[in-house]
């Protein structure tokens, strides 16, 4: 079986899983990425051990999001002829491919990080753009449970449905620094925008503080537009918080900068998964976040490792200075955090995409072999 994977570019979390797929004995894999990297990311990257193409560059910035558009895609497809075509969005990019699947018989497999509630507000446009898609297509994969419910939403079986977990390197997070000797009380990782909430993790931390009655300690990890305003605000709480900026860390350093904290903070607004999540429950942090992260009632389940708070200060620190004060509940919430993560691994990732390739081509067969004898009866 022949799978080509389009996506705009190589995050580190999908690399393994490209890697497990293009080892399968039974699979010839080409992954086609539209960039080397976008603009907002300073991944590095590692060498990339499978069948990979990079089309020449061509895109539009619309706010955070780049709007690839590679014709190249065509001639990428027509040399690799392959069996099954997995598009993982609805720039052009992907719209060409889908166009090529119908032309030439390829079955066609729509992935999505997005969820139902993360695609409610689109656009009738975009929604129509989608259920043509959708009527073409053989089998859908997601990242979640909420990805599930998006293409139920489009009335697709729940047959015709698979998953592909975003997953991270779980045993490289396997440090156990005990409780008293951690350096900082709360970790906020990831980009410093207005999107990711990030002073909203300062002012838990400082209301912690006023009600522990010691100064608390904040670790930033990441870059972005607020780090100028977020370091102004806290010198001003210098009294109440120690707030260390580490700026952006490299996968290798992630481990033991988790391990240094005891709490993950999430307060995004908006997520549609969240792997810094899956970091944070990997070495073994409780998690407080929003309800607005896709691990909601997946990867974090209230009352077991994490919270799930709306964007309420008083809401949050009440359960931050819970779990910094009760030894036993910590130690539950540590446990069943690296339990849960365990769950997500690149094998599932890779055995989900694969699953689905094969559901689409068996699908698509008989379709073939209908629609040819048709046409001879015609003749």
């Amino acid at each position: 079986m022949r799978i080509v994977i389009i996506t705009n570019h190589p995050p580190p979390f999908r690399i393994p899983v490209y890697e497990i797929i293009g080892k399968m004995p039974d699979v010839e894999l080409q992954v086609i990425f539209c960039s080397r990297r976008e603009p907002n990311r300073r991944w590095m990257l590692p060498p990339l051990n499978f069948n990979h193409v990079f089309l020449k560059e061509r895109f539009v910035t619309r706010g955070d999001n780049f709007i690839h558009n590679n014709p190249d895609v065509l001639a990428a497809l027509r040399r690799f002829r392959p069996d099954v075509i997995v598009t993982t969005g609805f720039n052009p990019t992907y719209l060409y491919a889908f166009g090529y699947a119908v032309l030439t018989g390829a079955a066609h497999v729509p992935m999505t990080d997005g969820t139902d509630l993360s695609e409610r507000a689109l656009s009738n446009w975009h929604k129509r753009i989608r259920t043509i898609v959708y009527s073409r297509s053989q089998a859908f994969l997601s990242a979640s449970d909420g990805g599930q419910r998006l293409y139920e939403s489009y009335g697709i079986p729940a047959a015709d449905c698979f998953k592909s977990c975003l997953c991270i390197a779980n045993e490289e997070y396997r440090l156990h620094t005990p409780f008293e000797e951690k350096r900082y009380d709360f970790i906020f990782c990831g980009r410093l925008v207005e999107g990711k909430n990030p002073g909203f993790a300062l002012e838990v931390a400082a209301e912690a503080a006023r009600r522990l009655g010691r100064q608390t300690s904040l670790l930033y990890v990441g870059n972005g537009t607020q780090e100028d305003a977020l370091r102004e605000s806290a010198a001003g709480l210098a009294g109440l918080v120690q707030a260390d900026f580490h700026g952006f860390a490299e996968q290798e350093e992630l481990p033991a900068l988790y391990d240094s904290a005891r709490i993950f903070l999430f307060p995004t607004l908006a997520d549609v998964w969240g792997v810094v999540a899956n970091e944070a429950a990997a070495a073994g942090l409780p998690i407080i976040v929003s309800p607005h992260a896709g691990v909601v009632g997946e990867l974090v389940l209230e009352g077991e490792n994490g919270y799930v708070r709306a964007l309420d200060n008083e809401a949050w620190t009440e359960r931050a200075i819970a779990l910094l004060t009760q030894p036993e509940l910590y130690a539950d919430f540590s446990r069943r955090s690296r339990t849960l993560a365990g769950q997500y691994t690149f094998k599932h990732a890779a055995e989900g995409v694969v699953a689905a390739c094969r559901h689409a081509v068996s699908v698509k067969k008989p379709r073939k072999q209908a629609a040819a004898s048709e046409r001879t009866k015609v003749g």
